[in-house]
């Protein structure tokens, strides 16, 4: 009774359309502390086709001891995901474009960079992240060691980490060295906190990243994306600026002039 009183809840509108393809997501079941099932990969995704995105690439996480990850098992499950989804007929879900990685710069780090041991969001395009909790040690090194490999560096969500201000020296050094940075959406509404909120919208301002990405671990990412694409602030964000997302999927060179 009074049903009609009650408000409709929200559905995803196409804010993000512009980007095409969402370079940064955890939707491999299973792997990490994403997605779960194929059930929660299809929900999820079925928000972001409404977000605007055509297209996905899946990137676990590859972070020792917590995700020992090893690339033929992902691409076994990426392949296996890809078989399960056109069995069940999903419709209204973004193509999967591929799987890659979100690789975390610790011990391990440096043994894949010697067996060039990475999967690539496309062309030669690295996603790496570094902790939330503390620095990491002889960076300049491990960069210049990734250069030397021809590998170009995307580096994950810089808003988030606790020992970097918006106007740090040392994002400002990255920059100088050529590093691309991708910003969660999620950090643009406070999903991370007001801290991340406000750097990501400084750093953007400042023509620092050059990527967005969702970062979609769970259906409660999906509802955060959803409140997403009605946000105001967000929506003026993505009408003045222009990201590059498609062209790294597409291996296509990058319209932009590194700082």
């Amino acid at each position: 009774m009074f049903d009609f009183l009650k408000p409709k809840p929200k559905t995803a509108i196409p804010t993000f359309a512009p980007l095409g393809i969402d370079i940064h997501c955890h939707l491999l079941p299973g792997v990490d502390d994403g997605s779960k099932s194929n059930e929660e990969s299809v929900a999820c995704m079925k928000v972001m086709r409404d977000a605007g995105f055509e297209g996905i690439v899946c990137t676990p996480h590859y972070q020792y001891p917590r995700f020992p990850n090893e690339e033929p098992d992902i691409l076994r499950r990426f392949d296996n995901l890809k078989l399960d989804l056109a069995s069940i007929n999903a419709p209204g879900i973004p193509q999967l474009k591929g799987v890659a990685g979100e690789y975390r710069v610790d011990s391990g780090f440096a043994r894949r960079i010697q067996q060039n041991q990475f999967l690539l969001v496309g062309g030669n395009y690295l996603l790496t992240e570094f902790s939330l909790h503390q620095q990491v040690i002889g960076l300049d090194q491990v960069m210049f060691d990734l250069q030397m490999k021809n590998y170009e560096v995307i580096l994950a969500h810089p808003e988030r980490y606790p020992y970097y201000s918006s106007s740090s020296s040392k994002l400002q050094h990255l920059k100088d060295m050529g590093v691309y940075f991708q910003v969660n959406i999620l950090s643009l509404i406070g999903f991370y906190g007001e801290g991340p909120k406000h750097k990501a919208f400084e750093m953007i301002e400042k023509g620092w990243v050059e990527f967005l990405g969702t970062d979609m671990h769970n259906t409660l990412y999906a509802q955060a994306l959803i409140d997403a694409t009605h946000d105001r602030k967000v929506i003026k964000l993505m009408e003045k600026h222009t990201f590059l997302n498609s062209q790294v999927q597409n291996q296509q060179p990058l319209k932009t002039n590194k700082i």
